[in-house]
């Protein structure tokens, strides 16, 4: 019995607090990401200390809708990727990118909260980085491969300042990217900063007046940087 009514009351404490996301998401669309945890929980239909059960702050909420994001953004990038035939890493790269893209323009104010300016006063504690390293680490797994399976083009002698080898010799590690090459890491951090900068532009108006054809612009950019990269087609 004891039993039964401790997990009745688990089930209750995460449907309400799925409950209070859900409404601070609404919030997100209406008021951007500086939240309220006494607008939420009105919206919710608690009194607002009630909420201070569920979250801690709004700080703790924040941290919670961004965890959630990333994963969403992340299994969306594994669902796209994943479709792609192993062995053809630019395949992999536009799949991927082509996964985060939509995913992003369903979630317009979800990619704003991870991708957007800062939120006052937040600072993003370490429980957000494994969430927001995963669609890294899928880049990461297609450049091992490529190396691995002499799927890339040798990258040109690139010349690297000192610091920043180191700094990809500790972003290798980070990523587990083995046997991949300084300029290759430093090349995948380019195309990846590509295309967020293209997301970006294109979620908050940067084209509007000037494209028309937004689809099209996404893929010149994604397949100018898998050449940058060097990634063979296993149609070629």
């Amino acid at each position: 019995m004891a039993e039964r009514r401790t997990g009745a009351r688990e089930r209750v404490r995460a449907e309400m607090t799925e409950d209070i996301k859900r409404v601070a998401r609404e919030h997100l669309a209406t008021e951007g990401a500086d939240l309220s945890l006494r607008a939420v929980a009105r919206d919710v239909g608690m009194v607002s200390s009630a909420v201070y059960r569920y979250f801690s702050s709004r700080d703790d909420l924040l941290t919670a809708l961004v965890v959630d994001a990333y994963d969403e953004l992340a299994d969306a990038a594994d669902e796209a990727e994943r479709a792609a035939p192993r062995r053809d890493p630019h395949a992999r790269w536009m799949a991927l990118a082509r996964g985060i893209r939509a995913w992003s323009l369903a979630h317009p104010h979800e990619y704003a909260l991870l991708y957007g300016s800062p939120v006052p006063g937040y600072q993003a504690p370490e429980d957000t980085v494994g969430p927001a390293s995963r669609p890294q680490l899928l880049l990461a797994q297609i450049l091992r491969d490529a190396v691995a399976g002499s799927a890339v083009f040798p990258a040109p002698g690139d010349r690297l300042a000192s610091g920043l080898r180191a700094d990809m010799v500790t972003a290798a590690e980070f990523l587990d990217l083995g046997d991949v090459p300084a300029a290759l890491v430093v090349r995948g951090l380019v195309a990846w900063t590509q295309l967020f900068g293209a997301l970006s532009f294109e979620l908050f108006g940067r084209f509007e007046g000037g494209i028309t054809d937004a689809d099209a612009l996404f893929e010149f950019e994604m397949r100018a940087m898998s050449d940058y990269l060097g990634l063979r087609s296993a149609a070629h």
